[in-house]
C-alpha cells in the first residue's frame, strides 16, 4: 500500500497543472503538496515536474507515469463502482438471444423465476435459432448450444449439457422392432432434423475409437426438434432428440428410449457475451442463474 502514497495527489497536480490548484482542491497546504511530490520523485528515481514559479508541467518520465495512474485509479474506481452496485438493487435492461426450442422449454422459466426475485431487473428475450452477431444486433448476452468458435471479441461460459438419445413409439417399435445396436439404426426409418435439406447425422460416443455416426433411412426431414418429436410419437420413426425433451413423454409412455446401454452425445450449452474488462451485476446474476438452474433441467 506504500506505493499508492502521493498517487492521488500527483494524479491531481497533473490534472490542474500546479500545486496551489491542486492544493486547493485536495484541502491541503501548498507545502504539503510540494513534500509529497517530492518524496515520490525521491522514491521513483525520477524528476516528474519541470518546475518554475508560477507553474508545474510533467516531464517526459511525468508524462507516462501519468497516464498509468490515471489507468490504474480508473480501474480501482471501477472495482469501487461494483462492489457498491452489488450491494444495490439488481436493475437495469439486457437483450437475450436464445434457440427457440430450448429457450421456450428451458431458460425462459429461468429467466422469469429470475425477474420475480429482481423486481427492477428488465429483460427482452429474443428467440431465434440463427446465430446472431451480439455485437452488430445489439444484445447483451445469447445461448448457444454446441461450438460456439473462438471470437477473441467474446467471453464463455458452459452452463449445462444436453444428452442425446434415441426413441420411438411403442407402435413403431412393435412393427419394426427394437434396434439394439447403432449399426441397426440403419435399417429403421427415422425421424430426422434437417437444414437447407442436409440431414445431421446421429453420433455415439466410442470409448476406444472416433464416434460412431449413422443415418436411417428417411422420408421426413424437419428443422424443429418438438416436430419431431411429434412425429415420432405418432410413429412414423425413430428420433435422436435432447432428453430433457422426450422425459415427459417416456414418463407418459408415448415415446420409448431404445439403445440406452450406450451413451448418447452430450452437447454443451453455453452463455456467450461481448467481451468486457468489468461485468456487470445484472447479467453475472442472469448467467449464475443459468449455471446453476439448467443441469437440473437437463438431468
Amino acid at each position: 500500500m506504500e506505493r499508492l502514497n502521493g498517487i492521488s495527489v500527483f494524479v491531481e497536480v497533473a490534472e490542474v497543472g500546479g500545486f496551489s490548484a491542486a492544493a486547493e482542491r485536495l484541502h491541503l497546504s501548498r507545502s504539503a503538496v510540494g513534500k509529497t511530490i517530492a518524496r515520490l520523485e525521491q522514491r521513483l528515481g525520477v524528476r516528474l515536474f519541470h518546475r518554475t514559479t508560477r507553474a508545474q508541467s510533467l516531464t517526459e518520465e511525468g508524462q507516462l507515469f501519468y497516464e498509468s495512474c490515471q489507468r490504474a485509479l480508473g480501474e480501482i474506481k471501477t472495482a469501487e463502482d461494483l462492489l457498491e452496485s452489488g450491494r444495490r438493487e439488481i436493475r437495469g435492461r439486457l437483450r437475450i438471444s436464445m434457440p427457440v426450442l430450448f429457450g421456450r422449454q428451458c431458460v425462459a422459466p429461468l429467466l422469469r423465476d429470475l425477474l420475480r426475485a429482481h423486481p427492477r431487473l428488465e429483460l427482452d428475450l429474443s428467440f431465434n435459432d440463427r446465430v446472431i452477431d451480439l455485437l452488430e444486433e445489439g444484445f447483451d448476452l445469447a445461448i448457444r448450444n454446441g461450438s460456439v468458435g473462438n471470437d477473441s471479441n467474446l467471453m464463455t461460459r458452459t452452463v449445462a449439457e444436453q444428452r442425446m438419445t434415441v426413441c420411438a413409439s411403442p407402435v413403431y417399435l412393435e412393427a419394426h422392432g427394437t434396434p439394439n445396436t447403432v449399426s441397426d439404426l440403419a435399417a429403421h426409418h427415422g425421424v430426422v432434423y434437417a437444414r437447407s435439406s442436409e440431414p445431421r447425422p446421429w453420433s455415439f460416443p466410442a470409448e476406444d475409437r472416433a464416434s460412431e455416426t449413422v443415418l436411417p433411412r428417411t422420408r421426413l426431414r424437419l428443422d424443429d426438434l418438438a416436430a419431431i418429436a411429434d412425429a415420432a410419437a405418432e410413429g412414423l420413426g425413430l428420433a435422436w432428440l435432447p432428453c430433457w425433451l422426450v422425459r415427459e413423454r417416456v414418463q407418459r409412455g408415448e415415446l420409448v428410449r431404445v439403445l440406452t446401454d450406450r451413451p448418447g452425445i452430450i452437447f454443451k450449452a453455453h452463455a456467450v457475451w461481448p467481451r468486457t474488462q468489468h461485468m456487470l451485476p445484472k447479467l453475472r446474476v442472469v448467467i449464475d442463474k443459468l449455471a446453476a438452474g439448467l443441469p437440473r433441467i437437463m438431468e
